[in-house]
């Protein structure tokens, strides 16, 4: 007690490195820099992944001449993509069609025995619309040979068939030219197709903007 009696107030005493409360507060602010950093650091860095030179078709092999690399940011992502880190993938060919500059994703490769379509070769005389391009689907039908020399009433045989490739080429005296489609074709459908075309059947394609099977 003072001597006029009043009590003497406690006296503030300067922080010890000591104190347990100093010592959590430093540790949870070095935490919150050390998780701003590592954030920062990983949304900056990036992978050098393979992505197709041109379109890659479907059954068709990644190789250095329809590859390059591209270092992109991908996150969490990354694992779906094909690195080069990792390397070209041996025994593997394309199961989905592969755009132009587009990221090689792990998914669209597979064994040739998973292949589930197989692409055919279909010719037709008659022009297509500009839209109906490698990846667009279009209709098959078919037109059999009747016995009065004429076709029978055609029929829809393929219906939203992917194209794999397109090209066009002149006939032998260049008169008149010729489209030539790689379609997807089924294990199940190919029969029909085949003997359709071992017949001599007329076949004429319409290009699908459905994007899919009829």
């Amino acid at each position: 007690m003072s001597p006029d009696g009043a009590a003497t107030g406690a006296r503030l005493k300067r922080p010890s490195w000591k104190d347990p409360r100093l010592l959590v507060g430093m540790v949870l602010v070095l935490a919150s820099v050390a998780g701003v950093i590592s954030l920062v650091g990983s949304a900056d860095r990036t992978t050098e992944v393979y992505a197709a030179r041109d379109s890659i078709a479907v059954g068709e092999k990644l190789t250095p001449d329809n590859v390059v690399r591209a270092k992109v940011r991908l996150g969490e992502t990354e694992e779906q993509y094909v690195t080069v880190e990792s390397g070209l993938p041996e025994g593997l060919v394309a199961v989905q069609r592969i755009g132009k500059n587009q990221l090689v994703p792990r998914e669209s490769l597979g064994k040739v025995d998973a292949l589930d379509r197989k692409p055919v070769a279909v010719t037709i005389g008659e022009s297509l619309p500009p839209q109906a391009v490698a990846g667009t689907r279009v209709d098959v039908w078919v037109a059999m040979p009747d016995a009065r020399n004429g076709f029978s009433e055609p029929k829809l045989l393929l219906p939203g068939a992917e194209i794999a490739q397109v090209t066009t080429e002149s006939t032998t005296l260049g008169s008149s030219r010729n489209t030539v489609l790689m379609v997807l074709v089924a294990d199940s459908q190919m029969p029909a197709l085949l003997g359709a075309q071992a017949n001599q059947a007329k076949i004429s394609v319409v290009w699908n903007p459905r994007g899919g099977a009829s």
